[in-house]
């Protein structure tokens, strides 16, 4: 015989009393945020960065600052 399995916001709330109890707040904050979503269109904002740039634009543009910061 199984148990029945509990509501996922209940078993969220008690992972989270669990890893708090064992790690500290702290630690259990930063565990959580790496499994947060972010907000926005990221394929929208891509394209208005860099939507009428060519990749060798961009490459370019990353050896120039690379070679300006660069000590002599």
């Amino acid at each position: 015989m199984s148990a029945p399995a509990k509501p996922l916001a209940e078993v969220t709330q008690h992972a989270i009393r669990v890893l708090s109890r064992e790690m500290g707040v702290a630690d259990t904050l930063r565990f959580l945020n790496q499994f947060a979503t972010g907000t926005g269109n990221y394929t929208e904002e891509r394209e208005e960065l860099f939507g009428k740039v060519s990749l060798d634009e961009i490459l370019g543009s990353i050896r120039e600052r690379s070679s300006a910061t660069k000590p002599e």
